[in-house]
């Protein structure tokens, strides 16, 4: 008998999601209408913050966030090594000079002590990631951070997660910006999609002009006055040099639906880690995720370190004798720092940054999704302790 698939990660899509989808495609709007700004408030309440910016993709809304503080081109962006390209990425879009701080080796997030050192008087923005959910200690970055340098959180991972003051990630308390990520593998999910939050109203008017083509309609902020071309109902102005990053109201009905269930979302991925950390707890050549007291993290991964030395074999052996049990697994991340344009473009070499390189030698991240039945859970605890 053929043994069912356990993705690494799966989305979770019920009736309640299909009709709130059924519902737009059956409305006068598919896109630029009602079912965004409804989205952008839910985000708000889950948040805290006062703005929100729905936008395509968390990519998009990286590069909006950076975009929106109008940086000098020859100043330097610093992120964690441990992260998608994307967040490193979007220094290179704004012509900026990318730069990394390594990471803590218990919660594998950007290190305060290690950002400290980095930073410098070409510093202009600094993008701590909340890796796998964990959320990083902001109070600590924000002190080591002057007060002229931006900070934009990239919780990608961590829609849900708790700061140790018990606020939630993307209030904005320690940052200016936070950008989400709701690709199917993350916690809720639009297909695509994203969004940026900010307390500071200035800042969300541009990233909704930025991400239109850099259009405004609004009258008070047309910048040609008493010309008889903006006379009239159609006029509009395009006063930035923008991107066509909007959000459809099919994805933000589909966010909707996702949001309602994330609280459930939750609970049960918490579950499943309670599961693993028990069942692991005490296999000597493998460590379990670590989770920062104070905090509360609405993990999007859970990743392993596996002393593969010690067990005899490589992790492409660990990982094809896994795929051969139906069950996937994932590596979360290589080392950005180490990919060849990194490496080419600004002179990044093995040994930069060896906290990162070292956690990447070891990483596995193995299923994770609400979507997962016990069974599925203990056939992932058997497969990983025969390993």
């Amino acid at each position: 008998m053929k043994l069912k698939w356990i993705h690494y990660g799966s989305q979770y899509v019920d009736e309640e999601d299909i009709n709130e989808v059924l519902g737009v495609l059956r409305s006068d709007f598919l896109s630029s209408g009602p079912k965004i700004k409804e989205f952008e408030e839910r985000i708000l309440e889950h948040t805290g913050a006062q703005y929100c910016a729905a936008v395509a993709n968390g990519t998009a809304a990286l590069h909006l966030a950076v975009k929106a503080l109008d940086i000098d081109k020859r100043k330097t962006g610093i992120t964690s090594p441990i992260t998608f390209i994307a967040s490193a990425n979007t220094f290179i879009y704004n012509s900026l000079k990318p730069d990394f701080a390594d990471i803590d080796e218990k919660t594998y997030c950007m290190d305060p002590v290690e950002l400290g050192k980095r930073i410098n008087n070409n510093t202009a923005v600094i993008i701590p990631v909340h890796f796998a959910g964990q959320p990083c200690d902001m109070e600590a970055i924000r002190k080591v951070s002057p007060k002229n340098v931006y900070i934009i959180e990239d919780a990608a991972h961590a829609i849900g997660s708790k700061y140790e003051n018990g606020k939630p990630v993307g209030c904005c308390c320690y940052s200016d910006m936070t950008i989400f990520s709701f690709h199917p593998v993350k916690t809720i999910t639009t297909g695509e999609g994203g969004a940026i939050t900010t307390n500071d109203k200035a800042l969300y008017e541009k990233l909704v002009m930025l991400r239109n083509h850099g259009l405004t309609k609004d009258q008070d902020k047309f910048k040609v006055q008493g010309s008889t071309f903006n006379v009239g109902p159609w006029y509009y102005e395009m006063q930035e040099l923008g991107y066509n990053y909007r959000i459809t109201d099919i994805q933000a009905a589909l966010g909707l639906g996702q949001l309602r269930k994330l609280e459930r979302f939750i609970k049960r991925r918490r579950e499943i880690i309670s599961f693993y950390n028990e069942a692991f707890k005490d296999l000597e050549w493998l460590t379990t995720p670590y989770e920062r007291p104070g905090v509360f993290g609405a993990l999007h991964l859970y990743v392993i370190k596996i002393d593969f030395d010690r067990i005899g074999k490589t992790r492409t052996q660990v990982m094809t004798e896994l795929k051969e049990k139906a069950i996937g697994t994932q590596v979360h991340y290589i080392p950005v720092h180490l990919q060849p344009y990194y490496r080419e473009h600004f002179g990044f070499k093995e040994g930069d940054y060896p906290k990162a390189e070292q956690y990447y030698r070891q990483c596995l991240s193995i299923p994770l999704y609400p979507k997962m039945t016990d069974e599925d859970i203990n056939r992932v605890i058997n497969a990983i302790k025969n390993l």
